[in-house]
């Protein structure tokens, strides 16, 4: 097969890495956005775009002489086609695509969400099947992992994700961005029970997330924080108390789709969860006490590989050039690309329950 250069341009980092075809990772470069799109409080599209244009080539040329090849010793290129930022896509898409085309590589669409569903199986030795909970700034879902390309949606979210929530509460907090890191340090040594917020959909059947509602709790809360010295002790304890919120909501949700996991899929032994929002070590926490009361094992990624990488879409590239699904989807820039096409619509914005 040869090595596999993997390029990532789907949101705000433009990252690239050099794979070895037993997965050994060969190098790895990453450029985050993190400074151009502070003042908005948000990712810009356009900015996003521009940064990629600018900065990918000169990534690709160091991931290659740090991993000491020419193009000429690779053996493909996997690149990410979505879903995503289409501008930031498209910028990948092209320069893989002209890559391959002077050095005559074949190049491999990589769906984003696949690239972090099969990361655990690089970095922890997943094996299939097993129950995957994704969580990152625009996709909360839980998915079982039957294969390379096989993927049953089990739930996912109503409206807002996860890590979109965290970054609105941060930037109503005036905590900065990007929002998840901020929130989680200013949680730390907060009073999680100081603040009665909403658990979105505990209790409810089925296995989807919601978190629109418990961002809007939050913004009712924070007029009412106190001023002057009090109140950074009281914005950690809304923090923390948020925190708490959602992670009883994942833990009920995933607790559910584990039930209807192992129904269908018995021989599966594995809870994986990757996404941005898995970097958050109180989570972590929290879902290992549930794999254990579940009798399932919990694998996560290493944090810097649960953030959008090019590692996660070079393995994903090795994957698919394993299982001969290299030429399965055209090479396109894509906003939107479900890993399960055939899931019912979630209820909502006029999708009936």
């Amino acid at each position: 097969m040869g090595p596999v250069l993997g390029l990532e341009t789907s949101c705000d980092d433009t990252a690239v890495a050099v794979l070895a075809e037993d997965g050994r990772i060969l190098a790895q470069t990453r450029s985050s956005q993190d400074d151009e799109h502070a003042p908005f409080g948000g990712i810009v599209p356009e900015i996003a775009a521009r940064a990629h244009a600018l900065r990918l080539d000169r990534l690709i040329a160091r991931a290659m002489a740090e991993a000491g090849l020419h193009f000429r010793d690779l053996g493909a290129i996997a690149v990410t086609a979505g879903p995503g930022l289409i501008g930031g896509l498209a910028v990948g898409v092209v320069t893989a695509a002209a890559i391959g085309s002077v050095h005559r590589l074949p190049v491999v669409p990589i769906n984003h969400l696949e690239g972090h569903a099969l990361t655990a199986r690089l970095t922890d030795g997943a094996a299939f099947p097993y129950l995957l909970l994704l969580l990152s700034g625009g996709h909360s879902q839980l998915i079982a992992v039957e294969g390379v390309g096989r993927y049953r949606r089990l739930g996912t979210t109503l409206d807002d994700a996860l890590g979109e929530a965290f970054d609105k509460v941060a930037k109503l907090s005036g905590l900065g961005f990007p929002g998840g890191p901020a929130v989680e340090r200013t949680a730390t040594g907060g009073d999680p029970s100081r603040y009665a917020l909403p658990r979105p959909m505990v209790g409810q059947p089925g296995c989807h997330f919601s978190f629109s509602g418990l961002k809007t709790a939050v913004r009712q809360v924070l007029p009412t924080l106190p001023e002057g010295p009090e109140r950074a002790a009281a914005l950690a304890d809304l923090c923390a108390s948020f925190q708490q919120a959602a992670f009883d909501a994942v833990a009920d949700r995933t607790a559910k789709a584990v039930r209807r996991f192992r129904e269908r899929w018995p021989d599966g032994r594995e809870l994986v969860v990757a996404g941005g929002v898995a970097a958050n070590r109180a989570l972590r926490r929290r879902l290992d006490d549930l794999a254990a009361r579940q009798r399932l094992c919990l694998k996560v990624p290493p944090p810097e590989l649960c953030t959008d990488n090019g590692v996660m879409i070079a393995w994903a590239g090795i994957e698919r050039l394993r299982a001969g699904l290299e030429s399965e989807h055209p090479l396109q820039a894509r906003a939107r690309w479900p890993l399960d096409p055939e899931a019912e619509p979630a209820p909502g914005a006029g999708v009936k329950a």
